[in-house]
This record gives structure tokens, sequence and C-alpha cells, in this order.
């Protein structure tokens, strides 16, 4: 089975969604609801997370963490997995909760992280579920709008300080840039590899944590390669045929592009891309 590919160092920023097994509710009442914040809280201390945002639908639930230590995963086990062992003994049942693995978005700070916080709390609304943020008690809207005390484990300092010093003024700017977010275009079109949301130079920085994901093979191959330069990049300029030949074999043999990719971009048949890249395979076993 593949699993994505998990980004993790200090002070990362994720977009993180798990979603119920079968596409089942996870949260059945407000009970439910009361007892995954409850955990949320415990487990944002306990590995000394970031809460900036989050959002709690049926059948799946929205998160936007901060990881100062870089222990996405570990914190992610013990919320998942203690909701999990909390949901079974109330309502009496076994097996799994969620539906795999959860989701988790690196996201770029300065260039996204605001979109995400609105896209989080905006979700019933998409959903249809409420006409307005602030009539969904189960999101972090309120707290941050300034209509409600914030729990003790949410963040609400950044996000205010993106629009004013003077929390009246904050709250409100932040009210407005909320309703303004109503019916805009999705901020996902522009994620890389299903795994980062940033611009082109925060993917290249990310290379050298992503050292080794080339040979698990049970991650996908789009973020196996996550990081990796474009074709369009590898072939620029005049090239002699014999660097035209190289970069062909480093674009399939390094860089994991299919060797039907590479031909549509240096203009080659199928045919003579693998005939390189098989010669430079076979000579590298003799």
């Amino acid at each position: 089975m593949a699993r994505p590919l998990r980004v993790e160092f200090d002070g990362a920023l994720y977009h993180v969604t798990s979603r119920g097994n079968a596409r089942a509710d996870i949260f059945h009442d407000d009970t439910d609801r009361h007892g995954f914040l409850a955990t949320l809280g415990k487990v944002v201390q306990r590995a000394q997370w970031r809460c900036h945002a989050y959002c709690l639908m049926d059948n799946h639930y929205h998160l936007l963490l901060e990881t100062p230590d870089g222990n996405l995963a570990q914190g992610m086990r013990q919320l998942n997995g203690i909701y999990t062992q909390t949901y079974n003994r109330r309502h009496r049942s076994v097996g799994h909760v969620f539906q795999g693995r959860y989701q988790a978005v690196l996201i770029q700070r300065d260039s996204h992280l605001l979109e995400v916080c609105r896209y989080v709390v905006l979700n019933p609304v998409r959903a249809h579920a409420v006409q307005r943020a602030e009539q969904w008690r189960w999101s972090s809207y309120r707290a941050t709008a300034g209509m409600a005390d914030a729990p003790p484990w949410l963040t609400v300092e950044w996000i205010w300080s993106q629009f004013a010093r003077q929390r009246a003024t904050a709250t409100r700017h932040y009210r407005d840039f909320v309703r303004d977010g109503v019916g805009q275009p999705s901020i996902w079109q522009d994620v890389h590899a299903q795994a980062v949301l940033g611009e082109p130079a925060f993917v290249e920085q990310l290379r050298g944590h992503l050292r080794g994901a080339e040979a698990v093979k049970e991650i996908p191959r789009r973020q196996r390669y996550l990081g990796r330069p474009t074709l369009r990049t590898l072939f620029a300029g005049e090239l002699s045929r014999a660097r035209r030949d190289a970069l062909i074999v480093r674009a399939v043999e390094r860089h994991g592009y299919s060797q039907k990719e590479v031909a549509d971009a240096v203009g080659l048949h199928y045919s003579t891309v693998s005939r390189l890249a098989n010669r430079e395979t076979a000579r590298g076993k003799t």
C-alpha cells in the first residue's frame, strides 16, 4: 500500500486532515466533538505544537499545526490513537475509526499560511452546512474572530498579527478576510506532489529533507521526487548530443521521470530514450 511522504523538521507547518473509515462519521454528537478537542488540546500541549486553526466536520477534521520540534508523526499517532480508543469504548465498537493514514500538506508560512487558516474555517460554508463561518460551533473561527474565548492550546496571536497590533482591529479585519474568501478559487491547485504548498524556491529548500525518499517505493512516485528540477530546466539551453544523452539518463535514473515524459520533453522517439537509459543500466551492471 502506498504511504504518503512525511517531511518533518523543526518549525514545519502542516495542514492535516483525517477522514472516517469508509467515509463514516467520526463525530456522532457533541460529546464526541468535545472529547476530540480535549484530546487535541492534551496532544498539542504535550508535543509543544502550535495549533493555528481547526475545524471538525462530521466525517473528517482539519488542523493547521506548527511543530517546533519536528514531531508531527509522533503527535498524530497519539491524537488519532487515543481518540479511536475513546470512540470505540463509548460506542461499544471495535476496529478502525480513521481511513488509513492522515494527510499532511507542508505549508510555506509567508505565502500560504494565512490562506490555509481561512480555508480551514470556511469548510462548513463550502459544505453548505451553514451560511456563515461564525454559525459553526466546531471550528477555531469564533475564537480567532474575538467572538469566544480561545482554548489555551489554540494559537491566535500569529493570525491577529497579520492584520493589526490592536486585538479589536485585528479581529475585525480577520472577519472581513474570512468573509471575502467565500467563493474564492481553491488554494490547493498549487500543491506540489500532494505534499507541499508553497513557492518553487520553498520546495527547492526542502530537498535536503528528502534524501533517501527516492528509494522508498511505498511512497507515491510524485512525492518521492519532490523538489526535483523540471524537465524544462534540465534541458534548457543549447546542448551537445553527448550532454543531452547524459541528461536523459539523469532525468530517468536520478530524478525519476518516465522515459515517455523525457522523450516528449526532448522531442525524441520513446524507443531512443529507452535505448539510452537501458544502455546506461547495463553498463552499471558490468
